[in-house]
C-alpha cells in the first residue's frame, strides 16, 4: 500500500491532507521520516503520524435505519444522504450495499468491503429482501397469485422472480423478493392494479433491522450477521 493511502485510511486525514503531512515530515516509518508519498510501506512496518502510532482499520459493516427524505448516496447537493447520518470518522470508504428510494425507510447496509456488498446486491446471488408495504387498496387473491408467480414489468424483457407475500392487513403486506430492479416493489404492485403508499425494508438475507434502532440511528453488524452474507 502507498504511504499516502495508508495515512488517509488509518487517520482522519484525506488523501490530499496525508500528502501534505508526509511532505512536512510528520510521518515516520519504523522510526525514520519518509517524504515519498507514493512509496509502498512494508507489511509489518510501524507507522506514526505526529508520533502517534497508526494502524489500518479493519473492514466496517453497519446497519442504518434510514428515514424518509434521506437519499442512498455518498454525496448529494440537494438532499441529506445516508452518510450524513454517521460520524465523520466512520464515513471514509463506506458505500451502500443495496440502495433505497428517498421515500423508502428501513434497513440500509453500509460497508467498506466491496466483495461483501457484491454478494448482497449481485443478481446472481439469491439474497432475499423483505419489505413492509402499505397499499392504496386491499390486496386481492388474484394479485397475490400474480406476485407469487412472477410479473412482466413495463420495459423489462423478463418477468420477475416469484415473490413471497404475507398479508398482515388488507392494505398491508410483507413482500419478499430476491432481485433489485429499479423501483421493483412499486412497479410490481402497480402491475397488479395497486399503489404503494408506504415502503419499509425489514430485512436483507438473514440480517433484520434491529428494533432498538430509532429512525436515523445505526450500529455495527455482529460477526454472525456479517458471516450470514456468504
Amino acid at each position: 500500500m502507498r504511504l499516502d493511502q495508508f495515512i488517509s485510511t488509518s487517520s482522519p486525514l484525506s488523501r490530499k491532507e496525508a500528502r501534505r503531512a508526509i511532505h512536512a515530515g510528520r510521518v515516520k516509518v519504523n522510526g525514520e521520516v519518509w517524504k515519498d508519498t507514493g512509496k509502498h510501506v512494508p507489511q509489518d512496518a510501524k507507522i506514526s503520524l505526529d508520533a502517534a502510532q497508526l494502524a489500518i482499520q479493519g473492514e466496517r459493516y453497519l446497519m442504518l435505519n434510514k428515514p424518509a427524505g434521506v437519499v442512498s448516496a455518498t454525496r448529494d447537493s440537494d438532499h441529506p444522504t445516508a452518510l450524513d447520518l454517521l460520524p465523520a470518522e466512520l464515513v471514509q470508504d463506506l458505500h451502500i450495499a443495496g440502495r433505497l428510494d428517498a421515500d423508502t425507510t428501513g434497513l440500509l447496509l453500509l460497508t467498506t468491503d466491496g466483495k461483501w456488498s457484491h454478494r448482497v446486491t449481485s443478481p446472481k446471488v439469491d439474497c432475499p429482501k423483505t419489505y413492509r408495504v402499505g397499499l392504496n387498496t386491499p390486496i386481492t387473491d388474484s394479485a397475490i397469485k400474480e406476485l407469487e408467480t412472477g410479473i412482466l414489468l413495463h420495459n423489462d424483457p423478463k418477468p420477475t422472480k416469484p415473490a413471497q407475500v404475507k398479508v398482515v392487513e388488507p392494505q398491508l403486506i410483507e413482500l419478499t423478493i430476491s432481485e433489485g430492479r429499479y423501483h421493483q416493489v412499486k412497479r410490481m404492485l402497480a402491475a397488479v392494479g395497486n399503489h404503494v403508499e408506504a415502503l419499509h425494508r425489514q430485512s436483507i438475507g438473514a440480517i433484520s433491522l434491529d428494533p432498538a434502532l430509532e429512525s436515523g440511528a445505526f450500529r455495527e453488524l455482529t460477526e454472525q450477521e456479517i458471516a450470514s452474507i456468504s
